[in-house]
């Protein structure tokens, strides 16, 4: 039992010195004047921060030898090492390929290897332009060294047979053993026990995006990528080019720049950002929603700026969070932030503020590495994270999503009321508690949805209520905004269900006031740079709606594998897997709606595809 048990032991250790190695040199190869001079610490924690990925790639390695060695209990003349070298052999040639692939092609791509390899396999020639011979030969001569090594290494330590097993009880135990080191192996392919599974975006760390690319491992990345892609450019594909053009060009205005109406009473106030859990206008009364689920937001609207025509973009936080802090549209069949190598080139609140000297960091309750959060959080612009790790093992536990929201306001008053008074600061804050299940420490309506978001609103009511009381106040501008709506009784193609509330608040604010102009969530960002006065042509989504040039509001959200296109002419609904008009009012301007809504599809979806 001990020698399987080493000899497992001994091969898992074998993947995972190949693939720090491979850190290692990729680190130095490809270090260019941004990541120099590189420490012995940067080094640690490249390859630290990304041993979760080759822990979970060394688990999807280890599961056949595992097999074979369990199947060798009951096969007692069973030649392991015959069984196994052909497979040793194969992993070790493609692991080498993969690796010095992927250290020799960042050079030219600036990005981790992906599926996008897989787009010149039919154009090697092509591919190859770009490199002389000398390169090729040497490079595939290092793909063999590499492999040669790692198979003699594996096919070595691998026994022909291991010792026979006598008597039930040490075969019972063998059994057990490997059992318990299944169990490991799949927490380890998984990332754990919690509600994320393992995910490229749980390898970054740094400001520098280039420290992140050198902790992810290649072949986790490759893998990951081939199973999540899409051809994008050739989905939706409804208008001919020159209608395309014509039919877009109406409705994203280049610039923006200009404001004609000033909301503040300052260019640098501190900017905070609270993105409420699914709290769409079905629980706000002044949107139509019921009645004395958010009496805290009720008042507030009375003090702060209240946008009331606000439609979000997608109907999931992964999407939302992407659309309210970098002004991106939404994709109906996919998640742009599951994607960091195309999040990672998103334009952000963060990185513009921060530009301009503010410090900027995040907090959320949860497992921040979930959906790839933390990627699109530190590439966007986010210098520092605070996360379900940071708060006590009760109050991380408090929710099967994290610290509920009290602790976490709570946290975040406490960040805010010891910061220096001189120093500029933006904060992006995601609530979690008024999602499913629905089970809160608060109990004022009987109805466990509606109680869900009455306890957020209460914990928003109060966490307001502590702010006033400190001087930041005074320069301070509260952006209260939700990731998507919800609701018990509107579908997902409903136009109500993206209906969302957005709230201005704080001593910033010149003075309260409704906003009636039509806007979707993701023209926030230009909206908000535009009143403090900084640029925002980056966000080529995002409108700023007091610009001279916003003449024609409309909204566009997506749901899965559809979208909704509204104006001031109507409301039109569309379903791209049954190709027709699902929902219109009024049946005019029903063609118009669709032509327009189906332009904004076909561009993201062609720029969303292009390498």
């Amino acid at each position: 039992m001990k020698a399987r048990l080493f000899y497992m032991l001994k091969m898992y250790a074998t993947f995972l010195a190949f693939f720090i190695l491979q850190k290692i040199i990729f680190t130095y190869v490809n270090a260019d004047a941004s990541a120099w001079p590189l420490t012995i610490g940067d080094v640690t924690q490249i390859v630290a921060h990304g041993l979760g990925l080759d822990l979970s790639t060394t688990g999807y390695l280890s599961a056949i030898p595992f097999i074979v060695i369990w199947a060798g209990m009951w096969l007692p003349h069973l030649n392991h090492k015959t069984v196994l070298a052909p497979y040793f052999i194969l992993v070790s040639l493609l692991l080498s390929l993969i690796c010095v692939g992927d250290t020799s092609l960042y050079t030219f791509w600036q990005f981790k290897l992906d599926a996008t390899i897989f787009n010149y396999l039919d154009a090697p020639k092509q591919a190859l332009a770009s490199v002389s011979t000398s390169y090729i030969v040497i490079h595939l001569l290092l793909v063999c060294a590499f492999a040669a090594l790692f198979s003699w290494l594996f096919i070595w330590q691998t026994p022909k047979h291991f010792p026979k097993l006598t008597g039930a009880w040490r075969k019972a135990a063998c059994n057990g053993m490997h059992i318990l080191l299944g169990g490991l192996i799949f927490l380890a392919i998984r990332g754990g026990v919690g509600r994320s599974t393992m995910n490229v975006g749980s390898a970054y760390f740094s400001e520098n995006n280039y420290l992140n690319h050198a902790a992810i491992n290649p072949a986790f990345s490759l893998l990951y990528s081939y199973f999540k892609a899409e051809d994008f450019a050739e989905k939706y594909n409804y208008l001919d080019a020159e209608t395309l053009a014509k039919t877009y060009a109406t409705l994203y205005p280049a610039q923006t720049e200009d404001c004609t109406d000033t909301l503040l009473n300052t260019r640098r106030p501190n900017v905070l950002i609270i993105v409420l859990e699914g709290f769409g206008g079905y629980y706000v009364e002044e949107l139509g929603g019921v009645k004395d689920v958010a009496p805290q937001m009720s008042r507030l609207i009375k003090e702060g700026i209240f946008f009331d025509n606000v439609y979000a973009n997608s109907f999931r936080t992964d999407r939302g969070l992407v659309s309210a802090l970098s002004g991106h549209i939404s994709y109906p069949t996919t998640s742009i932030m599951k994607m960091p190598a195309k999040s990672g080139r998103l334009p952000g609140i963060a990185r513009t503020l921060r530009a301009n000297g503010y410090h900027t960091d995040f907090l959320y309750g949860g497992d921040i590495n979930f959906t790839n959060m933390r990627s699109y959080f530190t590439t966007t612009g986010y210098q520092q994270l605070t996360s379900d790790t940071d708060f006590s093992l009760a109050e991380r536990t408090s929710s099967s999503w994290g610290a509920h929201d009290e602790y976490a306001f709570e946290k975040l008053y406490g960040m805010i009321k010891t910061r220096p008074e001189n120093e500029l600061w933006h904060t992006g804050f995601l609530t979690l508690s008024s999602h499913e299940p629905f089970e809160v420490p608060y109990n004022r309506l009987e109805d466990k949805r509606l109680n869900s978001f009455a306890y957020t609103d209460h914990c928003l009511g109060k966490f307001i209520d502590d702010l006033k009381k400190l001087p930041v106040w005074d320069n301070l501008l509260i952006v209260c905004i939700p990731d998507h709506g919800s609701s018990p009784t509107f579908s997902i193609t409903s136009p109500e269900f993206y209906h969302v509330p957005m709230l201005w608040l704080g001593g910033a604010i010149r003075q309260a006031r409704v906003v009636h102009t039509l806007m979707n969530q993701s023209d926030m960002p230009a909206t908000l740079l535009g009143q403090l006065g900084l640029p925002h042509t980056d966000f080529s989504y995002s409108r700023n709606i007091f610009s001279e040039a916003y003449t024609y509001p409309f909204a566009y959200s997506t749901y899965n594998d559809g979208f909704l296109f509204k104006d001031s002419t109507g409301v039109t609904i569309y379903d791209n897997a049954a190709q027709k008009v699902v929902s219109t009012a009024p049946e005019t301007g029903t063609e118009t709606r669709e032509q327009k809504g189906k332009s904004i599809l076909q561009t993201s979806y062609d720029e969303l595809g292009k390498p």
